[in-house]
């Protein structure tokens, strides 16, 4: 039962992903390509799947969903790209293909990242099957804001903490 409705909601958001991300011909079409390479290319879909059996659970609709599970997906590829560049962890492969930056080049792949990152917030704040109140999409994308800026933090911490030798 469970596994069927996880499997559900994973070819849901993913029919979802692919309808909001720009095609992968409309210009600037490189650009575009490098963000559907990157999210459609695999993976498990944890995240918008928790959305939908999160929403499951107080009552909505999958239709009120599928904006804000596209929008996590998007954050999650979006941080996978830059995670992947060669100056954070500099790995070659995701999902066992070429990472965004050795398949588009390190330039594009920040580009890509950022994209998905402004798509998401983009997603949040004029999804139609949303709620209309202004003044509830604000809060949601204020929350949405303070996750970023925690995520960014540890981060940075990251990058320039480095525990003594021996710990």
């Amino acid at each position: 039962m469970v596994a069927e409705l996880i499997k559900k909601y994973q070819a849901r958001v993913e029919l979802a992903l692919d309808q909001l991300l720009p095609a992968d011909d409309l210009h600037p079409s490189n650009l575009h390509q490098a963000m559907r390479y990157t999210v459609l290319g695999g993976g498990k879909r944890i995240r918008p799947v928790l959305v939908y059996l999160t929403g499951q659970a107080v009552g909505a609709i999958p239709e009120v969903l599928d904006g804000p599970a596209c929008a996590v997906e998007c954050i999650h590829a979006y941080s996978l790209i830059h995670d992947d560049l060669p100056a954070m962890d500099d790995d070659d492969l995701r999902h066992g293909q070429p990472a965004c930056h050795k398949a588009f080049g390190e330039a594009l792949a920040i580009l890509a990242g950022d994209a998905l990152q402004a798509l998401a917030f983009q997603t949040l704040g004029q999804d139609p099957a949303m709620t209309p109140d202004p003044a509830i999409r604000l809060r949601m994308l204020g929350y949405w804001r303070s996750l970023l800026v925690h995520a960014a933090w540890w981060a940075v911490r990251r990058l320039i903490w480095r525990p003594p030798a021996g710990n």
